[in-house]
């Protein structure tokens, strides 16, 4: 009976992802594999060396050369929508680093800037931390405005300084 079931559910997703248009398809499929190997570079090297690996695998930023259109809110709607599903059907559930980490690197793919933010708040007595991606002052990533409980870092974590001596 729970196999009928558990077939059942997995023939309805991929029911859902075959009707994907194909550059959603893509899209998802990267953001899920990304979230696996984000996840597995921050145990490794930690933020500034997962982040940094990320950056060394961006094309060189042209963006003069970029159009309004090709900022379209339907392609940063999409690869939020595909980002946060693959979260939600991947393996094991992603943090909001790993997850603001994988958002941001498959915008700033696609030419489109956006600002890595990170945030922090004692709560209790307990230290937390929060990350989220922003565009133009605006959140792309969070449901609820969970982000505006936190104390942002000054600048954005969109860029890594470069090394000196």
């Amino acid at each position: 009976m729970i196999c009928c079931k558990w077939s059942e559910l997995m023939w309805e997703r991929l029911r859902r992802f075959k009707a994907l248009d194909p550059a959603s398809r893509a899209l998802f499929l990267r953001a899920w594999i990304l979230l696996r190997l984000v996840s597995i570079g921050l145990t490794i090297r930690g933020f500034t060396g997962t982040q940094t690996a990320l950056q060394k695998l961006l094309p060189a930023a042209d963006r003069a050369s970029q159009t309004e259109q090709e900022f379209s809110p339907v392609a940063i709607a999409r690869t939020v929508r595909m980002v946060r599903a693959a979260a939600r059907y991947g393996i094991g559930s992603p943090t909001c680093l790993e997850k603001s980490l994988t958002l941001w690197w498959l915008l700033e793919r696609q030419h489109i800037p956006v600002a890595l933010r990170i945030g922090t708040r004692m709560n209790n007595g307990v230290f937390e931390a929060h990350a989220w991606v922003e565009r133009d002052g605006a959140v792309l990533d969070d449901q609820e405005d969970s982000y505006s409980r936190y104390a942002a870092f000054e600048g954005s974590f969109s860029a890594l300084p470069p090394k000196t001596g």
